[in-house]
C-alpha cells in the first residue's frame, strides 16, 4: 500500500498516510470523545477534545511502533524496508523482499504482538498509578487515557496474534508450518487457507451481531473480515503465481523489439499514430540516435487532453536514468514485485550496459494465463 500522504522518516524508513486513515482517525477522535463524556463529564467539553485528540495521536503512534519493530527485524535479517503507511485498518510496513528462512518470519510475525503487548502493559501500569478504575468514570484525564491506550494495545497484540494469514499470528502459523515442511510455498498455502477461514468466521460473526443489535461494532467486524478474506485469497493466488513463475527469468518473457517514436513528436499525433493504430501500448523514445526513455498510455493520461498538441513525447516520457533496470537473468517474480514497488507496468532491461529489450505487465501475466491453462 503506497502513502499518499508523506509525515516524516524514522531510521531512513518513509512514516506516511494512506487517505482512508484520516476517516478512521475522526471516527476514533469522535469515539473517545462520546466515552470521556459519559463516564466523566466533569472535565468539560475542551478538555474532553483535548484528551480524546491526544490519545487517538498516541494510539497511532504505538501503531507505528508496532510497525516500526517489524521493520527492525527485518532490516536486522538483511531484508530491505522501504516504508510504513497508516490506513483503515491499521499499517502495514513495507518490506521488498519475502523472508527467505522460517526463522526470520517468526521473529518478523511475533515481535509486532510482543511490542503492542509491552505497550500495553505500561500504559496499564500508568494507568493504575494514577488511580485508574476499570469502569473509566470518575477519575482524572492521564488515568483514563492511559487506561484507555493500555486496554487497546493489549486488544491489538491478542487479535494480531490470531492465526490467520496476512495478520501476524498467520506469518507465526506459516514460520512453524515452514519450519516443520520445511517447504515455505506450502506453509503459505496452508496458512492463507486458514487465514481464509478466520476471514469468514469473522464476517459471519460481525452479520450476526450487527442484526442483533450490536450495531456499528458488528458491521466493522465483518468489514475486517472481508479485508482479511481479500488479503488471505491475495496471499493465496501470489504463492500459486511464484509456482507458476518458477525458473522463468526477465530474459524469457521480455519484447526484445520494442516500438520507436521520435522524442520531437507531440503527443497529439503520437496518440493518432501510434497508440491508437498499432494497439501497443509501451514506446521506446529516441532522442539524437538513443534511446532515452519509455512513453506509455499512462503518461500521455496524465497531461492535459488540451496540451496533447503542443507536448512532446521527450517531454512526456519516464527517463531510462530514472527507471529500475532489470537483468536478463533476473527472476520473473523478483520483476513482478519491482514493477508493484515502484507502482510502474513496464521495465528496461540492460545487458552489457545496452537496452535488450522491455518487460511489462503484460508479457508476464499473459504468460501466467498459458501456463495455468496447460495445468489446469
Amino acid at each position: 500500500m503506497q502513502a499518499q500522504i508523506k509525515l516524516f522518516r524514522v531510521f531512513g524508513i518513509q512514516i506516511g498516510l494512506h487517505y482512508s486513515w484520516l476517516l478512521i482517525a475522526v471516527l476514533v477522535v469522535l469515539s473517545l470523545a462520546g466515552q470521556f463524556a459519559a463516564t466523566n463529564p466533569q472535565w468539560g467539553p475542551t478538555m474532553i477534545w483535548a484528551i480524546s485528540i491526544l490519545t487517538a495521536v498516541l494510539f497511532f503512534a504505538a501503531i507505528v511502533v508496532h510497525e516500526l519493530s517489524h521493520a527492525t527485524i527485518a532490516k536486522l535479517r538483511g531484508l530491505p524496508v522501504k516504508s510504513i503507511t497508516l490506513f483503515a485498518l491499521g499499517g502495514v510496513a513495507q518490506i521488498e523482499k519475502d523472508a527467505t528462512d522460517a526463522k526470520t518470519e517468526f521473529w518478523m510475525g511475533i515481535v509486532g504482538p510482543i511490542t503492542s503487548a509491552i505497550i500495553g502493559a505500561a500504559c496499564l501500569a500508568g494507568a493504575f498509578a494514577f488511580g485508574w478504575d476499570p469502569s473509566g468514570r470518575h477519575q482524572s484525564p492521564a488515568a483514563s487515557m492511559l487506561g484507555w491506550l493500555g486496554v487497546i494495545n493489549v486488544a491489538l497484540a491478542v487479535f494480531n496474534m490470531v492465526p490467520g494469514f496476512p495478520l501476524d499470528g498467520g506469518r507465526v502459523l506459516r514460520a512453524i508450518i515452514w519450519w516443520i515442511t520445511g517447504n515455505a510455498s506450502k506453509a503459505t498455502r496452508i496458512a492463507a487457507r486458514v487465514g481464509q477461514g478466520i476471514a469468514f468466521l469473522f464476517i459471519i460473526v460481525g452479520l450476526f451481531r450487527f442484526f442483533n443489535g450490536a450495531g456499528f461494532g458488528g458491521l466493522w467486524l465483518a468489514f475486517i473480515g472481508w479485508f482479511l478474506l481479500d488479503a488471505a485469497r491475495s496471499s493465496y493466488v501470489q504463492q500459486e503465481m511464484v509456482q507458476l513463475l518458477r525458473g522463468l527469468r526477465v530474459g524469457d518473457v521480455m519484447t526484445k523489439e520494442c516500438p520507436t517514436v521520435k522524442g520531437d513528436l507531440n503527443l497529439q499525433t503520437f496518440v493518432d499514430d501510434y497508440l491508437l493504430r498499432s494497439g501497443q501500448r509501451c514506446f521506446l523514445v529516441d532522442e539524437d540516435g538513443h534511446n532515452a526513455g519509455l512513453v506509455t498510455a499512462h503518461q500521455v493520461k496524465d497531461v492535459d487532453r488540451e496540451k496533447w498538441p503542443h507536448m512532446t513525447v521527450g517531454e512526456a516520457m519516464l527517463p531510462l536514468s530514472k527507471l529500475h533496470a532489470v537483468k536478463p537473468g533476473t527472476s520473473v517474480s523478483d520483476a513482478l514485485a519491482t514493477m508493484s514497488r515502484e507502482d510502474v507496468n513496464q521495465l528496461p532491461v540492460i545487458s552489457n550496459n545496452h537496452l535488450a529489450g522491455i518487460v511489462s505487465r503484460g508479457d508476464i501475466l499473459r504468460l501466467l494465463q498459458t501456463r495455468a491453462e496447460l495445468q489446469s
